[in-house]
């Protein structure tokens, strides 16, 4: 996966989780300040994700920083996605 389709993947899970369009979101929108998740919210973001992507997100190895924005989210995944691809997983 590339990262706009990454993108478009958490665009998708942020809007199964608050239940509705998130037209306006972009790297730079703020999860918790802008779209006021809080931390139930974040794992349902993640179980979403990872239904959506070939990844599994392990909660233990999260950092708060992964979450400040769309955009530090996806460098997080990123990150999942190329240990995927180079077989470095796990």
């Amino acid at each position: 996966m590339n990262r706009s389709e990454i993108v478009a993947a958490v665009v998708r899970a942020v809007g199964e989780v608050l239940q509705r369009e998130v037209p306006d979101v972009t790297e730079d929108t703020r999860l918790f300040d802008d779209l006021q998740l809080d931390s139930t919210s974040i794992l349902e973001l993640l179980m979403a994700v990872e239904d959506t992507m070939v990844v599994e997100i392990d909660p233990e190895g999260l950092d708060m920083d992964s979450f400040r924005t769309i955009g530090t989210l996806v460098d997080y995944l990123q990150g999942l996605v190329d240990l995927v691809s180079t077989g470095n997983a796990g």
